[in-house]
């Protein structure tokens, strides 16, 4: 892409301008931008996104205009939280068919290339067919695979900034449950406390459900927190993370609940060495699935190789998943300014499991975790 030798300007404007100079050089006439991740990446409104794959929202962009388009239900809170410093974007609440609004946009515009996003629904890309064939304004639609994708891959400041206070909630929520974890509790009891304390303290919301377990269930990579009552000697994983200003967290951690076993300590401090070499090893130019290799080898040398099958990491911004990552088919180097997680594990079937996350930058040098909780294996209850 051309703005790799580029200096931007910070925050929305620089984004703005990322994008202009890709449709320059690929000869788009207009950009269609419906994934809200995009959306609060590109005009900066914190706080307007709900995230819930609804897509109440369309941007066009093209060259020198700026059109958004929502309804009455986000209007007042756009127009109270798109940065004053940023981009003018011409917002309206027409009450119009999107796909009907977007056609407009384009025949007004005198667009004859539309790039839409890969993630574009197929019913709204047939209603946008129709629109423009009802209008007769002619356009070609092409895919941007991902482009804008790629270009959130290396955070700013801002960015940085915002997941570092993430992290700190998170950080502090998992000092709070090693005090409040006993046997007798249910991992629903655990997981409410656990969100609970991160609204309490500064949370705008969870990056994501979070995944409590307990002894045989810790074997289950993605368990649901069930109605299971923790026993003496349980393992119990907690991988959660909180929302700051839209921008996420991600941290696993597993405790035991009074003296470990030596199969505990085993496979614990397996885990523990697979990620700690990962973090020594990972700097910038390291290729996505050579981290992912050297976590397999690590923990397969122990004897555990059969019961680590998921990802090693991935990217974290405004969505909880995002590139770049640490897996078996991510073979391009990973650049200075990516936030990646580390998250090796082994899970033992009818026994129970470990996994052990960070999340941090990635940078010239090594990687920077913004995780700041112990590695140590805690003993609870």
């Amino acid at each position: 892409m051309s703005d790799t030798l580029k200096t931007y300007p910070a925050g929305p404007v620089g984004r703005v301008e990322r994008v202009r100079d890709l449709m320059a050089e690929r000869g788009y006439d207009a950009v269609l931008v419906r994934d809200e991740a995009n959306l609060r990446w590109l005009t900066g409104a914190e706080g307007t996104f709900d995230f819930t794959y609804e897509f109440p929202h369309a941007a066009v962009i093209t060259s020198d205009e700026l059109f958004l388009h929502t309804d009455s239900r986000y209007y007042n809170t756009f127009q109270e939280h798109l940065p004053q410093d940023g981009p003018t974007w011409k917002l309206d609440m027409e009450i119009i068919d999107i796909p009907r609004w977007v056609a407009e946009r384009v025949r007004a515009t005198r667009s004859r290339t539309l790039a839409i996003e890969d993630s574009t629904q197929l019913s709204f890309y047939t209603g946008l067919m129709r629109g423009l064939e009802d209008l007769s304004a002619p356009a070609l639609i092409v895919q941007m695979h991902g482009d804008i994708n790629r270009m959130r891959i290396v955070k700013d400041a801002e960015e940085i900034a915002l997941m570092r206070h993430a992290q700190s909630i998170t950080d502090a929520a998992f000092d709070h449950m090693c005090g409040f974890i006993r046997a007798g509790l249910t991992e629903k009891q655990i997981r409410t406390e656990l969100e609970s304390f991160m609204f309490e303290n500064g949370a705008d919301g969870l990056a994501f459900s979070s995944i409590v377990a307990s002894g045989p269930n810790t074997a289950n990579p993605h368990a649901i927190p069930s109605d299971r009552v923790v026993e003496p000697g349980d393992f119990v994983l907690m991988d959660y993370g909180a929302s700051y200003h839209d921008y996420r967290s991600d941290m696993t951690r597993t405790v035991v609940v009074g003296e470990p076993a030596a199969w505990q300590r085993e496979v614990y401090d397996t885990v523990r060495r697979a990620h700690e070499e990962v973090a020594a090893q990972a700097r910038a130019g390291v290729i996505g699935s050579d981290m992912q290799a050297l976590a397999v080898r690590i923990i397969s040398e122990a004897g555990y190789g059969d019961y680590f099958k998921h990802g090693l990491g991935h990217g974290v911004g405004i969505d909880i998943h995002e590139l770049p990552n640490f897996g078996r088919t991510y073979d391009k180097p990973v650049p200075a300014g990516a936030v990646v997680t580390n998250e090796p594990g082994v899970y033992l079937p009818g026994k129970g499991g470990v996994r052990l996350e960070d999340y941090g930058l990635v940078t010239e040098d090594g990687y920077e975790p913004f995780t700041r909780s112990t590695h140590d294996l805690v003993i609870v209850g």
